[in-house]
């Protein structure tokens, strides 16, 4: 009877040491993906950082060389302003009300910069200013960073809100407050051609 006890005990220490471990490893593995889905954000942050340090230089550069409405500058101006007002943290990621505000006051200054450049088209001699030609080669290569980055952390939260709600993983990611992020999404009527305007 004392050795079916020692062995019961032996399985019991078994069975809970594996699931420390298994814990452990778990526990461990959502660190790493909850820093890679951060890192990532960073990473988002870093190109739309890029865009807003460019916009002064594309209009006061536009301003040198053409008459525009002044209703345009001050809508970039305005715009970029709007963006630089919020403060994007952590718990950002966990809230997507909050993410979409984000993200709608980064399409609102999208839009203000096509408009910019869609008014530029009229004026020649801006277009051919090379100052203006390299702000327009620069900003178009952070607009195509920021479709990557977006991309590269949709990818990153995708993993990491998967691996969260796998089992037995979910039961780890609740005692430990791990939660879902949320993913950028395409802005309504982002499949339609922006129609732009100046009447």
């Amino acid at each position: 009877m004392q050795r079916f006890f020692w062995i019961f005990l032996g399985l019991i220490f078994l069975v809970g040491g594996c699931g420390y471990f298994q814990g452990k490893s778990t526990y461990n593995n959502m660190v790493v993906q909850q820093e890679a889905v951060e890192a990532q954000w960073g990473q988002v942050q870093n190109v739309y950082q890029r865009r807003a340090d460019l916009i002064p230089n594309l209009v006061e550069t536009a301003k040198g060389y053409a008459e525009f409405e002044q209703s345009i500058l001050t809508d970039v101006a305005e715009a970029r302003a709007q963006v630089g007002q919020l403060t994007v943290t952590k718990e950002v990621l966990d809230d997507p009300q909050a993410l979409e505000r984000f993200n709608n006051a980064q399409s609102a200054l999208g839009n203000t910069l096509s408009r910019l450049l869609s008014v530029a088209e009229n004026y020649p001699e801006l277009k051919a200013n090379s100052n203006f030609q390299a702000l327009m080669v620069e900003l178009e290569g952070t607009e195509n960073r920021i479709a990557v980055e977006r991309k590269k952390f949709n990818d990153a939260a995708r993993a990491y809100n998967s691996f969260i709600k796998q089992f037995p993983n979910n039961l780890y990611a609740g005692l430990f407050n791990f939660e879902e992020v949320a993913y950028f999404r395409a802005e309504a009527g982002s499949e339609q051609a922006p129609k732009v305007s100046f009447d």
